[in-house]
């Protein structure tokens, strides 16, 4: 599993040891690797394309790719 790098502020109440520190820190990395994974963007998105809604994840993935959104296509948040 890749480790990417991020900036994490964890607060704790009591002063814990660096391996249990540690530990919870890689399990917060690996919460939010899923939850930041492809498919669960597809998952919370559908794409508005002028006259038709697609819930196709490889269009959704092609349409977020760009920087800005081509005309009249639109992702909407399921959410």
């Amino acid at each position: 599993m890749r480790s990417p790098k991020r900036d994490i502020l964890v607060v704790i109440k009591d002063p814990v040891n660096e391996q249990l520190l540690e530990k919870e820190l890689n399990q917060l990395n690996s919460i939010l690797l899923l939850a930041e994974s492809p498919a669960a963007f597809c998952n919370a998105h559908e794409l508005v394309d002028r006259f038709r809604i697609t819930t196709r994840r490889k269009r959704i993935l092609r349409e977020s790719s760009y920087r800005r959104l081509r005309a009249f296509r639109f992702l909407i948040n399921k959410n």
